[in-house]
């Protein structure tokens, strides 16, 4: 690996890293848009989920005690049977197609959130719509690691608060990254690649969640949705720039 990948891989592991401390997700959906201008897409999936779970571990902290049980398993449950069709598929993927179609969702919701004028707060489906994203996100997760995106996009129709909706997202990312951090391995995607890549990220990854939770305890709820949806926003975008 070359001068300038390492400088890359340890950019995107530093952004993910500060973003995952700030909201309690996102290094796959921040950091993927920059490794896949240095590595291929299948060490860079195995590498946002290794960085996930560390980054996520180091601010476990910050939501344990708003953790609800009942809630996160209607998520976790469901969410870890998808993780193996999401590994599955993996190496079928168009990552372009993917990259667009992803990029586009990422764009559209956000700013639909960005210009409303009211919160909404929808309680349809109750736990099974709860568990059926809760599957999609775990598909996503065995994927390329962005098992986060539909649990945040569901928590803010759902209307809850920053502490509910971090505690949701950070658990459940916990759990379904760790299994398709295993489901990897035993996959034989963890290849020597992949380990070059993780101990050039590690340290930019758990720096950046140390200041990403700095900021965290200083928003309010409104700052703090503002704050996914801008992310949301631009990673959309970049995963759209990288398909052109």
């Amino acid at each position: 690996m070359g001068l300038e990948q390492v400088l890359i891989v340890f950019a995107g592991a530093l952004a993910g890293g500060i973003v995952n401390g700030l909201t309690g997700f996102g290094t796959a959906i921040t950091a993927l848009g920059i490794w896949l201008y240095a590595i291929p897409p299948t060490v860079a999936s195995s590498l946002a989920i290794t960085c996930s779970v560390v980054s996520q571990t180091q601010t476990l902290h910050l939501i344990w005690r708003s953790i609800e049980w009942k809630r996160v398993l209607c998520f976790v449950v469901p969410g870890v049977l998808g993780v193996p069709l999401g590994t599955l598929v993996l190496p079928h993927v168009d990552p372009r197609i993917f990259k667009l179609g992803l990029g586009s969702f990422l764009v559209v919701y956000p700013a639909y959130v960005l210009v409303r004028r009211r919160q909404i707060e929808k309680a349809w489906g109750g736990a099974l719509a709860d568990g059926l994203v809760g599957f999609g996100g775990g598909v996503l997760g065995g994927l390329t690691g962005l098992s986060g995106v539909l649990p945040v996009v569901w928590t803010d129709v759902r209307g809850w608060s920053k502490q509910r909706r971090r505690a949701v997202v950070q658990f459940f990312n916990m759990a379904i990254l760790s299994l398709a951090l295993v489901a990897h391995a035993a996959s034989g995607l963890l290849t020597r690649d992949v380990g070059l890549a993780v101990l050039i990220a590690l340290p930019g990854s758990i720096g950046g969640a140390w200041l990403g939770a700095f900021i965290y305890k200083r928003l309010a709820d409104r700052g703090y949705q503002r704050v996914i949806m801008l992310l949301l926003l631009a990673s959309g975008l970049a995963l759209i720039w990288t398909t052109a």
